[in-house]
């Protein structure tokens, strides 16, 4: 899977409201995207996260934004007067990531929005399997757009890879934390979808997305040899926790119940 790539010929408007103060910026293509900056507070590991877990969810045929990889000029900062901004593109400067934009798409809400059991499913299976933490009531990360839901932000998921060297977690435990997800209460067909969703995740598709993933990304202080170890650390964790039976699953059906 080769994402598109572009260059980011314009910063348009912060968007305060991420913590790591993602930014509308347009690209050279003309078109408008969401860039996750990797001189961001949790860094690369994000933009890793943000790829994989979204091009996982858009092989399992859920509706994300399209992904692309944007290089960024530092000089874009000198059209900037607030320095924070300005440090954060210096600092960023190279191969970041960006969602395309969906204008005028609203925040979902959990209490007026009816979603239907099998998408709520699909969901709450895909972020259980990627550990993704931030799905929840207080921040759940989906926006409707021409009355269709969107999955965003996928930076949070596969925590546990900010501090790993590829052996100490278990692909096979289930994640806790799936009792928290906003559309948890609505996933009744999580056992049905179960064998359908694991079924498109091939190790064919699995290695393929991973594959993508840049080596400027996969640089740091962690307990691998080099980026091709880390790959092959993250393909293996993905394609064991897909093994039968699938405890994450089993646990959000008990957090459910």
């Amino acid at each position: 899977m080769t994402p598109r790539q572009i260059h980011a010929a314009r910063y348009v408007t912060p968007l305060r409201e991420g913590g790591s103060l993602p930014a509308v910026i347009e690209g050279d293509d003309d078109g408008l995207y969401v860039l996750k900056f990797r001189g961001a507070g949790q860094g690369a590991k994000a933009l890793v996260a943000e790829w994989i877990a979204g091009s996982l969810a858009r092989a399992c045929g859920l509706p994300v934004p399209e992904i692309v990889f944007v290089e960024l000029d530092a000089d874009l900062a000198r059209t900037e007067p607030d320095p924070e901004i300005q440090d954060l593109i210096r600092s960023s400067a190279g191969l970041n990531l960006a969602l395309d934009y969906l204008p005028g798409a609203i925040n979902f809400d959990p209490v007026a929005e009816q979603i239907d059991g099998t998408l709520a499913s699909q969901i709450v299976w895909l972020d259980a399997f990627v550990s993704n933490v931030d799905r929840t009531a207080r921040n759940p990360n989906l926006m409707v757009w021409h009355n269709r839901l969107y999955l965003i932000d996928h930076g949070a998921a596969l925590y546990f890879h900010h501090a790993w060297n590829g052996r100490d977690v278990d692909p096979t435990k289930p994640f806790p934390l799936i009792r928290d997800h906003v559309l948890l209460s609505s996933a009744d067909r999580l056992a049905a979808i179960d064998a359908a969703m694991a079924e498109r995740l091939t190790p064919a598709v699995i290695e393929d997305i991973v594959a993508a993933v840049p080596d400027t990304w996969l640089q740091g202080p962690d307990a691998f040899a080099d980026a091709a170890t880390q790959r092959a650390a993250y393909n293996d964790y993905l394609v064991r926790r897909l093994a039968a039976p699938r405890a994450f699953v089993q646990g959000a059906i008990d957090a459910r119940a």
